[in-house]
C-alpha cells in the first residue's frame, strides 16, 4: 500500500515558500511548515485521485493472485464512514498493513440503513444518489484517519521524538472499495450516469448484476428476473465508458450473475442467426411443443429444432426458464461477461460450498483460464448448519457411525463439542483459503457484517444496562474493553478530530486560538493506559 514519500512534504514546503515570496508581506503569517504538514496529512485531494490509486492496487493484487492463489483479498461491508474508518484503523493495528484488505459497499445495507424513505428491502427502491454519497463519506472518514494519525506523529516530532521514519513510511488508510450499483438503476444511460458519480466519489471497482432493474431482488431471495446478455453487455459498456471518460483506465468491473437462483426472464431477445447469444438465451426458455391449430390468439411462439414451441408464460407476463438450466446459464453469463469487458465475476449461490463453486468456475476457466471470482460470504447462509451438513456427509462417506447425530437437528448446542462440530468449524475456518485455491475466488467479502454486529452489541448492552447491571454493563463490556484493547475511539474527541482541529486553529490564529485540549479536557483520564504502558516498558528494560 502507498507510503507518503518525503518529497510530498518537501515539495509543498518549497511551493509555499515561493508563493510567500511572490505575494509579499500579506502572507507573512502563513507558515510553510504548517501548510506542508497539512498537505502531507491529506495526500488524496479528490475522489478521482482515490479511484486511480486504488484501481492500481487492485490490478496489482489480481496479477499476484494469478501467480499465487494463496494471495487472495478480503473485505467487510460498511454502511457508514465511521464503521469503515474503525475497520481500517483496526486492520493497521492488528495486522500492521492494509495490504489486500478492501472495503465493500453493499446495496442491501444502503437500502436498509441509508435511504431517506427509511428501512427498505434490497429491491433498488432506495435513492441511487445514496450510493455515491456513502462512497464519498467513507473516504472522508478514511482521509481523516490519515490526518489524525499523521498529526499525532508531527506532534511527537515537535516534542523532540525521532519519528521521521514513521512519517516517511506512513501507510494510508485509503484502500479499494468494491461498490454495488445493483442492476444499474435504469437503462444503460442511467447506469453510466450513476457509475460516473460513484467513480468521482472514489470507487475503483463497480459491481453490477444481470437482473431487471425495476424488478431487482436480493440475491438470496426468490423472484429474481434476469435480462438477456445484450442488455447486460450494454451496461458493462456504460460502466467502462464512465471509467475511461474520467481517466480511471484501470477501473474494475465486477459482473454478477443471479442465474443460479433466477428462474424468470422479462424479455425474449431477438436472434439474428442460430447459435448467437440471443439464440443461446432463448434455448433455456421453457416451452411446450404445439401445432399452429393449438395456438391461441396473441400467443408468442418460437421455432426450435424445426418444431413450433410456445414459451411458458406467467400471468404477469414473465417467462420461465427450464428446470435444471441454472448452472449452464451461470457459466454462459460468466464467459460472456468476461468476453465483453468485465474483469471479475460474482456468482450468487444458495449455500457456501467450495466444490459447487469450483464446478462452475472450472467450466468458465476452460474458456477464460484466468477467470476470477468475487464471492459473497453471506450472512444469509446458515454457516453452522451448512458446514455441519457437509461434515456429516464426509463422515458418513468415511464409514463413521453417525447414529449419535440427529440429521434434522444439527444446529443443537449438544453437538458443539463433538467431532462433527470440530470438522465443520475447521471447514469454515479454511473456507476462504480453500475457495481461493480450488474455486478461483480472488476476493472474499461479507456483505452485512456490521449490520449484524451493531444489532448484536445493542442486544447485549441493553440487556444489562436496563437490567441489574445498570451502568456497569457499559463500563465492563464496552469502555473497559476499549481501554484494555487500545481501541482508537476510546478517546472519541480525538477520533472526531479535536486534536487535529486544535493544531489547525493554532496555525490559523496563533496564540489567540481557543483550543479544546488542556488540563480540563476529560479525555486526559484515558492517558492512564499510555502511562502504564510506559512504566511497563521501563520495568522490562530494568529486568
Amino acid at each position: 500500500m502507498k507510503k507518503i514519500p518525503q518529497s510530498n512534504y518537501a515539495s509543498a514546503l518549497k511551493t509555499i515558500q515561493d508563493l510567500k515570496a511572490k505575494f509579499g508581506n500579506s502572507w507573512d503569517v502563513i507558515q510553510p511548515e504548517h501548510v506542508a504538514r497539512m498537505a502531507a496529512q491529506n495526500q488524496f485531494k479528490t475522489g478521482l485521485d482515490i479511484a486511480k490509486y486504488t484501481a492500481a492496487i487492485m490490478r496489482k493484487d489480481m496479477a499476484e493472485y494469478d501467480a499465487d492463489a494463496s494471495k487472495f483479498t478480503q473485505s467487510l461491508g460498511c454502511w457508514h464512514g465511521f464503521v469503515a474508518q474503525q475497520k481500517m484503523i483496526s486492520v493497521k493495528k492488528h495486522h500492521k498493513t492494509t495490504n489486500k484488505k478492501y472495503l465493500y459497499l453493499s446495496g442491501w445495507m444502503v437500502a436498509a440503513l441509508r435511504s431517506e424513505f427509511g428501512p427498505l428491502p434490497d429491491q433498488s427502491m432506495h435513492e441511487k444518489t445514496a450510493v455515491p454519497a456513502l462512497i464519498a463519506e467513507i473516504y472522508d472518514f478514511l482521509r481523516q484517519a490519515d490526518a489524525i494519525e499523521l498529526n499525532d506523529l508531527f506532534r511527537r516530532q515537535a516534542n523532540g521524538e525521532d519519528v521521521q521514519d514513521d512519517i516517511d513510511n506512513f501507510e494510508t488508510h485509503i484502500v479499494p472499495i468494491i461498490a454495488d450499483i445493483d442492476a444499474g438503476f435504469g437503462n444503460e444511460e442511467a447506469t453510466y450516469l450513476l457509475a460516473k458519480k460513484m467513480i468521482q466519489a472514489g470507487a475503483c471497482a463497480i459491481q453490477i448484476e444481470n437482473q431487471v432493474s425495476d424488478a431487482k431482488q436480493c440475491g438470496h431471495q426468490d423472484g429474481k428476473v434476469t435480462v438477456p446478455h445484450e442488455d447486460f453487455i450494454a451496461k458493462l459498456n456504460a460502466v467502462r465508458y464512465a471509467f475511461l471518460e474520467l481517466g480511471v483506465d484501470d477501473g474494475i468491473i465486477v459482473a454478477r450473475t443471479d442465474s443460479e437462483g433466477a428462474g424468470l426472464t422479462q424479455k425474449l431477445p431477438v436472434s439474428k442467426e442460430t447459435g448467437d447469444l440471443a439464440s443461446q438465451y432463448l434455448s433455456f426458455v421453457d416451452a411446450e411443443e404445439i401445432t399452429i391449430q393449438d395456438a391461441k390468439e396473441d400467443d408468442i411462439l418460437l421455432k426450435r429444432n424445426g418444431k413450433l414451441m410456445r414459451p411458458k408464460r406467467l400471468p404477469n407476463g414473465l417467462y420461465k426458464f427450464k428446470e435444471g438450466s441454472n448452472i449452464d446459464r451461470v457459466v454462459l453469463d460468466c464467459i460472456t461477461s468476461l468476453q465483453n469487458g468485465a474483469d471479475l465475476l460474482w456468482i450468487e449461490t444458495p449455500t457456501p460450498n467450495v466444490k459447487q463453486i469450483a464446478h462452475m468456475m472450472n467450466r468458465v476457466r476452460e474458456v477464460v483460464p484466468n477467470a476470477k471470482l468475487v464471492y459473497n460470504n453471506s450472512p444469509s447462509f446458515n454457516w453452522t448448519l451448512n458446514f455441519r451438513n457437509q461434515a456429516y456427509d464426509d463422515m458418513l462417506a468415511e464409514g463413521e457411525n453417525m447414529t449419535a447425530y440427529d440429521r434434522n437437528n444439527l444446529m443443537d448446542v449438544q453437538y458443539d463439542g463433538t467431532e462433527l462440530s470440530f470438522r465443520a468449524d475447521e471447514k469454515i475456518k479454511t473456507f476462504q483459503m480453500d475457495g481461493a485455491k480450488e474455486a478461483g475466488i480472488f476476493h472474499h467479502l461479507i456483505t452485512l457484517p456490521t449490520y449484524h454486529t451493531t444489532a448484536l452489541h445493542m442486544n447485549d448492552l441493553t440487556e444489562g444496562y436496563f437490567g441489574a447491571e445498570g451502568m456497569l454493563a457499559y463500563v465492563k463490556h464496552v469502555q473497559r474493553e476499549e481501554i484494555r484493547k487500545n481501541v482508537a475511539c476510546v478517546k472519541h474527541q480525538r477520533m472526531a478530530g479535536s486534536d487535529l482541529g486544535d493544531d489547525h486553529k493554532t496555525f490559523f490564529a496563533g496564540d489567540n486560538a481557543l483550543k479544546a485540549g488542556g488540563e480540563k479536557n476529560t479525555s486526559n483520564q484515558f492517558n492512564t493506559n499510555d502511562n502504564l504502558s510506559e512504566v511497563k516498558k521501563k520495568l522490562s528494560v530494568v529486568a
